[in-house]
């Protein structure tokens, strides 16, 4: 049985399926076909935890076409993550935050997502007004209310992501 873990009244798995790697950074990127078979075998096998982020190559289009293909939308704990641009600087201003976020909605063609962060803080932003950008999204029903930081100790940690690789060749 998948550990659970809860913020707020929510739960939800404790271990994720991580998409970076299936559009980007390792290596050539196959078919969505081929693609979508290892989106299948996830779900298939109770993973229901989804993270990707705006960064990570076409990742947010395709979990979108698997959402459309599947009509599974609903047995997945989504979410996503914004702050980096193309150039790897970091943006976390106010309008970046609303442009990030109506730009992953459309890509992942959803009204809503479960767990929206923020990569890593910008330098050049105070974090209270970033954090009150991502803030005004919960008005809007596009998110459940859970907005948090990424790569970022807070006391308390309320949510992490890590990078762990399962298999080493």
């Amino acid at each position: 049985m998948t550990p659970t873990r809860n913020i707020g009244t929510t739960t939800f798995p404790g271990i994720g399926f991580g998409a970076m790697g299936i559009s980007t950074f390792y290596g050539a990127v196959e078919s969505d076909e081929e693609r979508f078979k290892v989106l299948d075998a996830a779900h298939a096998a109770g993973c229901t935890f989804w993270d990707t982020a705006d960064i990570y190559g076409d990742s947010e289009e395709l979990i979108g076409k698997w959402f459309k293909r599947t009509g599974k939308r609903s047995e997945i704990f989504l979410a996503t993550k914004f702050g980096f641009m193309p150039d790897f600087t970091i943006n976390g201003t106010p309008a970046r935050v609303r442009e990030a976020v109506e730009s992953s909605l459309a890509r992942l063609g959803v009204d809503c997502i479960d767990l929206y962060y923020l990569h890593r803080p910008d330098k050049n932003t105070p974090i209270e007004i970033t954090i009150g950008a991502m803030a005004e999204l919960v008005k809007y029903d596009q998110f459940n209310p859970l907005l948090y930081l990424s790569d970022l100790a807070l006391r308390p940690l309320l949510c992490m992501a890590v990078t762990i690789p399962l298999f080493q060749t």
